[in-house]
């Protein structure tokens, strides 16, 4: 019964927004709107966020973003345990967050337990097009990740970083 009330309270009517407002264009009037009517379905949410068209989230009531937060077209945030998107973090297009990983069983992924680990984003951070951020992950304030990078790990404040995995590639220390 309550897995049945968190997708009639958070889901489902998120998913229902996503879907009605996908065709409309991505410009800032039509991000800030995705973002306002997302707002209520998510654990907890800043001001100003926009949300670029064909974003997916699963679990919402588990996604926590700060303020002035940008996710980009196509982005997918599956929160099996909580993501925490600090203030003025942006997302290029495709980035994928996913706060679980799979365990083997008897040989077999299928059947094996949940292993679940939170994703911080710090303050400022910006990922680029397609960063897949594993679970158990941080990403440090003011931190660049590149295009195509996997972070598995932790990224320190202030670093670009690439590859995958994502290893620090230099200091952005102003």
């Amino acid at each position: 019964m309550k897995g049945l009330l968190r997708y009639l309270r958070y889901d489902w009517p998120l998913h229902l927004v996503l879907l009605l407002t996908n065709w409309l264009p991505d410009n800032v009037f039509f991000l800030r709107l995705r973002g306002k009517l997302v707002k209520p379905f998510l654990g907890t949410c800043g001001h100003t966020l926009n949300i670029g068209r064909n974003v997916t989230f699963h679990n919402p009531m588990l996604v926590h973003l700060g303020n002035l937060v940008h996710i980009s077209y196509g982005c997918l945030i599956m929160a099996t345990d909580h993501i925490w998107i600090n203030d003025e973090v942006m997302f290029g297009p495709y980035c994928v967050l996913v706060s679980g990983n799979h365990t083997r069983k008897l040989g077999s992924y299928r059947f094996g337990d949940a292993e679940l680990m939170p994703i911080n984003i710090g303050i400022g951070a910006w990922l680029g097009a397609h960063v897949t951020v594993a679970a158990g992950s941080q990403v440090g304030r003011g931190s660049l990740i590149a295009a195509g990078a996997v972070v598995v790990g932790e990224i320190p404040d202030n670093a670009m970083a690439g590859g995958v995995p994502a290893r620090v590639i230099k200091s952005l220390e102003e």
